[in-house]
């Protein structure tokens, strides 16, 4: 004892106070601590750095006042401690571009430095269990030093033994033990400090302090390290993950305004759709392997909890912090899209079995549903989904309808502020309006035209205790829209009302479809006067249509099936009220189907229709007028064009009964009509009456009038390039063939080796082309991306190009912009001819040959466009 005073304790050296007895250094820290920590920050090797943190840690550490602990330890040691660290990841990564096995001087001093580096983290991780062991309780202000040091550390490891294969080039194995013991000691160190800040306590009166900037430093610290480990350790990430959500839920209450809600949102939806794809991936590989690899089925089952976990963190985090999640909106929006997009029905799904989709249904998605239910109520959300310029890629846009599906069911049970805020348009800024949900679905299901062309299906329970069974995604979204008008309350029908009406007049058929269906619903399930008034305003829009267009046919429509649901008073007061006696009001009784009329005012409507339209031709026949508009009659007008539509079937169905010369006049009639290129609607029509054709007996006397012109039209008709009406013209000569009792003129409709092959083809049902599920499902996904894709811009000459082009029997689609192209080009060709007939009729005004001279330049400078 003697000879240990004879020596002052400050000048001790470092291998003697290794070994003191505790005692010892209790007594002697005043003293030694300072020399210690002064040779620490003025040492320059890092072996003697190593050294003395170990010697502070392990003799000195026990017997410091842990009130203290940050000024008189970590505050001194734990930044040079830092710089340390990353000077020695630095010199260890410049090293490791030498590395190989006939180095070994490289190879010694890379291993000399790893090792160096596990020594630290050990350091460290006695700092963090002396702190731990010893406070029951922790204020982090008292040594917030160390997580803000121990995490920087710990990032910069994992980042470092992730980029490992990249960083050694191949001679990973040189090295990649003491790699894995870094790996460890760094993963036992996150271990213990997540441990030890379990324990911090913060002081929920006081708005705003160090520790609650401290704490909201290391929760996204932990952020950025579970970035980093995502892919290196599932288990290790996810415990990382449940400390942050389980340390930002423990201090919500001080923390909640000063935490990055994006960033965790964000990345915890990164890490949900990584795990996901994964999931999908390992489910794909055992659905494509016959044999069933048990290693596959576990690591399956464990991403599959891994997707639960995470989601239902999401949730968790939502429900307590959704107030300060505005700009998070989008995020979770896109979550739920970009998930099912990947899942079956999508037509962008994995190929998965049966028995996978129903476990990933089970775990995983069924926490998605919630997820809306708890957004439903937050206005933010509500503008993301409903956003007027919302623009999606074409595998987002089914998901996109059944997120409004899942809404439209949702909002039945909740208040009716809810209801409103979902249901009624609002223009939320300049530039951006909130579209009302019922417009949202009818807009969304008409960009899902290669589901609903394919058809998708989905599962569907139709009454409780009952299986599932599969239905198409129309019949999906109808069923739930007309539920959801059942349920609607009443100071949303306008909304209903207007929305209902735009949908009806849309350009797209299958939505004006899917609206009238659920316009019958709403007959049906409304009063009776309900009905009555709907079909007095369909009855007045179209008599306020300005002509033939697509609204006045669906209009039409919706007129006849809802005419069957009126009550027979009624439809008494509808007849009386649009009487067909009123000339004004026979473009309405064409629309209207007798058959829903009881018997006795069946008969009398129909003779007051019969007797008004006949009155209404002899008008005109006997009019003076009469020759003078004839002469204007020629077939390429519209009007007449839709006459002759209207009058050929009416022709076909009476085939029997007309005279044979008239006969022969319309088939005169068809033949220079087909001649002049008119519209398929035309050639609909002169199918329809040359099909009614085959059982007519023709009398030998007006058989040579009627036979040459019967096969010219039919030659004409069967070369035609168009799909739809090659389609229609062989049905329509297969029936007139195998009818007529004058075979000789089969052979004479056959005008070449091309129409005869077509219709040898047809008859013995070749040239079909075999279409596996999966090829028809990718044909779909590129029809669909071609005329669906917002951000695809396609020129009419690449679309052209494109494989559009039907193989045989196949459906060629028609350019929407080449049809806008013959629409304009018919109108101009119909005012020309009508200045033409003007001309004839009175001398020109001055003014109108300026104005041609003007018109032709303007067609000039066409022509270089076209060219």
């Amino acid at each position: 004892m003697s000879q240990e005073r004879a020596v002052p304790a400050s000048a001790v050296p470092l291998e003697e106070l290794s070994s003191w007895p505790e005692e010892l250094c209790r007594r002697e820290l005043p003293s030694v601590l300072p020399r210690l920590l002064s040779m620490y920050q003025h040492s320059d090797s890092w072996l003697e750095h190593i050294q003395i943190l170990k010697i502070i840690v392990e003799m000195f550490l026990p017997h410091m006042n842990h009130l203290t602990l940050e000024q008189t330890f970590f505050s001194q040691v734990l930044p040079k401690t830092v710089r340390l660290y990353d000077d020695m990841m630095y010199e260890l990564t410049s090293q490791a571009r030498g590395l190989s096995s006939q180095n070994l001087e490289i190879q010694t001093t890379i291993r000399n430095i790893l090792q160096t580096m596990v020594q630290l983290l050990g350091a460290l991780t006695g700092c963090v269990q002396h702190v731990y062991a010893t406070q029951e309780s922790i204020i982090l202000e008292n040594i917030h030093s160390l997580p803000s040091s121990v995490l920087h550390v710990i990032k910069s490891t994992f980042v470092h033994c992730k980029n490992s294969e990249s960083v050694y080039s191949g001679r990973l194995h040189l090295v990649s033990d003491l790699l894995q013991a870094l790996f460890k000691e760094a993963y036992s160190l996150q271990k213990q400090l997540m441990e030890l800040l379990d324990m911090v306590c913060i002081d929920p009166l006081i708005d705003e302090n160090d520790d609650i900037l401290n704490m909201v430093v290391v929760i996204h610290s932990l952020l950025d390290i579970c970035s980093v480990i995502s892919s290196m350790d599932h288990a290790f990430h996810a415990n990382t993950w449940k400390f942050i959500i389980k340390q930002s839920l423990k201090h919500q209450s001080v923390i909640k305004s000063q935490l990055k809600h994006k960033d965790i949102i964000t990345s915890l939806c990164e890490d949900i759709l990584f795990s996901f794809r994964s999931c999908l991936q390992l489910a794909e590989q055992m659905t494509q392997s016959d044999a069933q690899d048990n290693t596959d089925c576990k690591l399956f089952q464990k991403t599959l909890k891994l997707c639960r976990f995470f989601a239902n963190s999401l949730l968790h985090y939502t429900k307590e912090f959704l107030p300060f999640l505005s700009d998070s909106c989008c995020t979770l929006h896109q979550l739920y899209l970009q998930v099912h997009s990947k899942f079956p029905p999508s037509l962008y799904a994995a190929g998965i079995s049966k028995a996978q989709q129903e476990e990933i249904a089970g775990a995983f998605l069924v926490t998605l549903d919630p997820l809306v239910s708890q957004l439903l109520k937050f206005q933010p959300f509500v503008e993301v989904v409903l956003d007027s310029e919302l623009e999606l890629p074409c595998e987002l846009q089914f998901p996109q309808c059944l997120l409004l599906v899942v809404i439209m069911d949702e909002l039945p049970s909740q208040p009716e502020d809810v209801q409103t805020l979902w249901c009624t348009e609002t223009q939320v800024s300049e530039a951006t309006t909130r579209v009302s949900l019922l417009k949202a679905i009818f807009s969304s299901f008409e960009q899902c035209s290669g589901e609903l062309s394919l058809p998708v299906h989905l599962q569907e329970v139709k009454s409780k205790g009952q299986t599932e069974v599969a239905v198409t995604l129309y019949q999906h979204v109808c069923v739930h829209l007309c539920t959801f008008i059942a349920s609607l309350h009443p100071s949303l029908f306008p909304e209903l009302d207007t929305a209902l009406l735009n949908a009806v007049l849309s350009a797209n058929m299958i939505t004006s479809l899917l609206a009238m269906d659920a316009w019958c619903f709403l007959a049906r399930y409304g009063t009776a006067e309900l009905c009555a008034h709907h079909v007095a305003i369909v009855a007045h829009l179209i008599k306020s249509c300005p002509g033939e267009c697509h609204q006045l046919t669906s209009l039409s429509v919706l007129l006849r099936r809802l005419f069957f649901f009126m009550t027979p008073p009624q439809q008494v007061e509808f007849i009386q009220k649009f009487s067909p006696k009123e000339a004004e009001n026979l473009l309405l009784w064409q629309y209207i189907s007798f058959q829903a009329l009881p018997a006795e005012l069946r008969k009398q409507t129909a003779l007051e229709v019969s007797r008004s339209g006949t009155a209404q031709c002899r008008k005109w026949l006997s009019s003076s007028r009469t020759l003078g508009e004839l002469e204007s009659l020629v077939t390429g007008q519209p009007y007449v064009q839709q006459t002759l539509c209207l009058l050929l079937p009416l022709l076909g169905f009476f085939i029997q009964t007309l005279d044979p010369q008239l006969i022969s006049q319309v088939i005169t009639l068809q033949t220079s009509l087909l001649k002049s290129e008119p519209p398929d609607h035309v050639h609909l029509a002169v199918l329809d009456f040359l099909s009614s054709l085959g059982k007519l007996f023709i009398p030998q006397a007006i058989q040579d009038k009627i036979l040459p012109h019967l096969s010219s039209v039919f030659a004409l008709l069967l070369a035609d390039r168009n799909w739809l009406l090659e389609q229609h013209s062989l049905e329509a000569f297969t029936q007139f063939a195998e009818g007529t009792n004058h075979e000789e003129i089969v052979p004479q409709c056959l005008s070449s080796e091309e129409t005869k092959k077509k219709v040898v083809s047809f008859l013995e049902k070749t040239g079909f082309v075999e279409e596996t599920a999966a090829a028809r499902v990718e044909r779909v996904k590129q029809e669909k991306g071609t005329f669906w894709e917002p951000f695809a811009k396609v020129t009419v000459e690449e679309a052209k190009k494109s494989a559009l082009q039907p193989s045989a029997k196949r459906a060629r689609h028609e350019l929407p912009l080449e049809e806008e192209y013959r629409s304009a080009l018919q109108a101009a060709t119909a005012a020309l001819e009508a200045m033409e007939l003007l001309l004839q009729k009175s001398p020109p005004p001055d003014w109108l040959l300026t104005k041609m001279e003007t018109l032709q330049e303007r067609i000039d400078k066409l022509k270089h466009h076209v060219f």
